[in-house]
């Protein structure tokens, strides 16, 4: 097995499962690996630390999996983890429901450095940051199939990751059949039409699904602006929660499109949107004198 060496006391934060060892902490690489290789990560001193998936390409040199020196990062390995985050978020997240959509696995939080899977009713959605990973598409995809037999995949990327990973990945189907358009998906009683193939991030922002509901309890009786709008999703539960009216805002034709498809789909009439520049769109607001008696803003980073 290959190794890195860490430079002295530098093992600490591994020891306590940190997953991520940059270039600067290793004194020496051991052993020749590949890009995508499994590597022990040693101490200063010899002793083992952790085993991980190695990249010479990027700053993070190793990511780490696996604390259990007899534990080799195959199959099996892949497909426990896998299995332990599906577990979590259907037994004791309660996010299970066929039709609806949850993040299955989010990379550090399930120890998976490097991969994200959001499902969408019958299909998944993968997206790589770390090279190893990617390497080994594959194979995931397989197990992804077994334990959730869904009717196919795509992989989503992340812009930039490909640069600092050395990675060259594209938008595009995995696994079985892609969806031929933007697929329903429910989320605490409203629908949803997501684009799963296009579009920002796997398709929705699946991270937001607690914050609709707070914004949703606070917006009845109130006129409601939806700055960066995407899809709808904070202005729809806005409305179904009583809003008198909601106006979305969003530069993106496409979003603007399957938001108005949300609206009707949920039979939400006090829902109207309007296509251009969020700045621009809010000085000409504030310069007709319209008043709000909420606003919401979540602008892309």
């Amino acid at each position: 097995m290959p190794e890195l060496v860490l430079k002295p006391k530098k093992a600490q934060p591994f020891y306590a499962r940190h997953p991520w060892v940059f270039a600067g902490a290793v004194a020496s690489v051991q052993g020749s690996p590949e890009d995508g290789a499994e590597v022990d990560l040693l101490s200063s001193t010899g002793n083992f630390v952790a085993r991980g998936l190695y990249n010479s390409r990027s700053k993070i040199l190793a990511r780490l999996y696996s604390w259990d020196p007899e534990r080799h990062l195959d199959r099996d390995f892949f497909r426990d983890k896998l299995a332990m985050a599906i577990r979590l978020r259907h037994e004791l997240l309660g996010l299970g429901d066929s039709r609806g959509a949850c993040r299955l696995v989010f990379s550090e939080a399930d120890g998976l450095s490097g991969l994200i899977v959001d499902r969408y009713a019958d299909w998944l959605t993968l997206q790589f940051t770390s090279l190893a990973l990617a390497q080994r598409r594959q194979m995931l995809a397989e197990i992804l199939a077994d334990l959730l037999a869904p009717r196919g995949m795509v992989v989503r990327t992340e812009r930039g990751i490909g640069k600092l990973e050395g990675l060259e990945l594209h938008d595009g189907p995995l696994w079985g059949d892609p969806p031929d358009g933007p697929i329903l998906i429910e989320e605490n009683g409203l629908r949803f039409h997501v684009n799963i193939c296009e579009g920002q991030k796997t398709g929705f922002y699946l991270d937001q699904r607690e914050n609709r509901q707070a914004v949703a309890r606070l917006a009845e009786g109130r006129r409601v602006l939806d700055g960066f709008c995407y899809t709808g999703g904070f202005g729809l539960f806005a409305a179904r929660a009583g809003a008198t009216e909601v106006i979305g805002l969003d530069a993106s034709e496409s979003a603007i499109a399957l938001a108005e498809a949300n609206a009707r789909e949920n039979r939400l009439d006090q829902v109207s949107f309007i296509r251009g520049d969020v700045f621009d769109e809010l000085a000409r607001l504030e310069r007709e004198g319209q008043r709000f008696d909420m606003v919401i803003l979540d602008p892309p980073k």
